[in-house]
């Protein structure tokens, strides 16, 4: 780290190459009531010091939060927490696989701020990717392109969001569209902003993935978008998987938690793209 450089104070972010030098602001209240209600709707209970904690507001906030959910018959509060309620009203289980990482609810928050003025946009798969889909915004017209069933599920009732699910063979339940119909499909297509996962990145070998078909899908994504976004977990930095499907300065930005260690960070900035630690 050059110069002793450290975090500013109270964020994630770095000055200069690795962030703007400005502090994230909390989400507005909207768009954090989404991410808790579909926090409950994932994981059952939530209780208010862990949404606390992983919003980084305060206790009482969340319980108003909580309150106007109640008030809309969307959760039931419990002692310290709430649960979602049953009923057409839960919509559609959101991911049928693998949990999400606890820090994901903040990683798709800080993703989801950085859509600008994008009207068409590309959403992966996984449950990071499906976080991303609840926290864009859903006030303003939207064109949503996906191969996961499950991002387009959450997304199909948004007055004003289209959804284009791609077609293809799904590998397993919970996952997404992933062969040659899938890139042929999102090949004629292009997108405002692409938001892509990978399940390794690295400086030396980009980005990559366990899976063939799915990379040729990531790879093709990257290519019919405009602008391109990296959201994943700290854990999948320094790690290099079967198939490379891109690099890191193809990126504009790459949007992670604060377990990445501020030299890591600027490793990763200095080949480009903007790094945001939520």
């Amino acid at each position: 780290m050059r110069g002793g450089e450290r975090p500013l104070p109270g964020t994630g972010r770095l000055p200069g190459p690795a962030g703007d030098g400005r502090a994230a602001r909390p989400a507005g209240a909207g768009e954090r009531r989404r991410a808790v209600l579909a926090a409950a709707r994932r994981e059952g209970l939530v209780r208010v010091d862990e949404l606390a904690g992983r919003f980084g507001v305060s206790r009482e906030t969340v319980r108003r939060d909580l309150k106007a959910l109640e008030d809309d018959g969307l959760v039931r509060r419990t002692h310290g927490g709430a649960v979602a309620r049953a009923g057409p009203a839960a919509g559609p289980p959101p991911w049928q696989g693998p949990p999400a990482p606890p820090q994901a609810p903040r990683i798709a928050l800080a993703a989801a701020r950085l859509l600008g003025v994008s009207e068409t946009v590309f959403v992966d798969e996984g449950p990071v990717a499906c976080l991303v889909a609840e926290a864009l915004p859903q006030d303003r017209a939207l064109t949503v392109v996906t191969a996961s069933p499950s991002v387009a599920a959450l997304l199909a009732g948004a007055a004003h969001t289209t959804v284009l699910l791609l077609g293809g063979r799904v590998r397993a339940p919970g996952t997404a569209a992933a062969d040659a119909w899938t890139v042929r499909m999102l090949a004629g297509v292009a997108v405002d902003l692409a938001f892509v996962g990978a399940d390794g990145v690295s400086c030396d070998f980009g980005l990559t993935t366990a899976d063939p078909a799915v990379g040729e899908v990531r790879a093709q994504a990257l290519r019919s978008a405009g602008r391109r976004i990296l959201v994943g977990a700290h854990a999948v930095f320094g790690v290099v998987r079967l198939c490379r499907f891109g690099e890191v300065a193809d990126l504009e930005a790459v949007v992670t938690d604060t377990g990445l260690p501020v030299s890591e960070a600027r490793r990763y900035a200095a080949l480009g793209p903007r790094v945001v630690r939520a």
